[in-house]
C-alpha cells in the first residue's frame, strides 16, 4: 500500500514549479455580467460586460464572409484561444492585434464548436496563453449570433 501512495507523491513532485495546470472549467463559477445583442454593419454581434466594467468578450458574425470571430482582451500574444464548452475544448488559432489589445480566433459559420458555445450547460470558457480563464454565463446571445451566420 504504501507503493501507490509514493507514486503519486513522486507524479506531483514532478510538475516543474510555475506550470500552471489547466483549472476544471466544469465547475468553475461564471462571473456576473450580462449579454447584449446588437445588429453591427456587416452582421451581428454578442458581447458579454461585467457590470461596471468594460466589454470582455465579442462573438461577431460577418454574414458576407459566414465566419464567426470570438475576441479577448489580451495583453500579449498568445498563439491559441482555448474554447471550453459542456461538450467540447479547442485551441483554436488566434491573432493578437496591438491596437485594440484584442485575441481573436474565427471559426466558419458551421463549426460544430459554435453548437458547442450555443448548447453548453450554463457556462463557456475562454483562456488565452498565462492569462486567467473567463467564465461566462451561457445565454442566447451566442445562438442568436451563430444563426445570423448560418441564414
Amino acid at each position: 500500500m504504501r507503493y501507490p501512495i509514493a507514486a503519486v507523491i513522486g507524479l506531483a513532485a514532478a510538475v516543474p514549479p510555475g506550470t500552471q495546470t489547466s483549472p476544471d472549467l466544469g465547475t468553475a463559477t461564471p462571473i456576473a455580467g450580462s449579454w447584449s445583442y446588437g445588429a453591427a454593419s456587416d452582421g451581428s454581434e454578442a458581447t458579454f460586460a461585467s457590470y461596471g466594467s468594460p466589454v470582455q468578450l465579442w462573438i461577431r458574425c460577418a454574414r458576407a464572409t459566414r465566419r464567426v470571430s470570438i475576441a479577448k482582451p489580451a495583453a500579449t500574444a498568445a498563439p491559441f484561444l482555448n474554447i471550453w464548452t459542456s461538450a467540447q475544448t479547442r485551441n483554436v488559432p488566434a491573432n493578437f492585434d496591438p491596437a485594440t489589445g484584442r485575441i481573436t480566433a474565427e471559426l466558419g459559420a458551421y463549426d460544430s464548436l459554435l453548437d458547442g458555445l450555443a448548447n453548453s450547460r450554463g457556462r463557456v470558457g475562454f483562456t488565452t496563453g498565462p492569462q486567467p480563464s473567463l467564465v461566462l454565463p451561457a445565454w442566447p446571445e451566442i445562438a442568436r449570433v451563430i444563426e445570423d451566420c448560418r441564414a
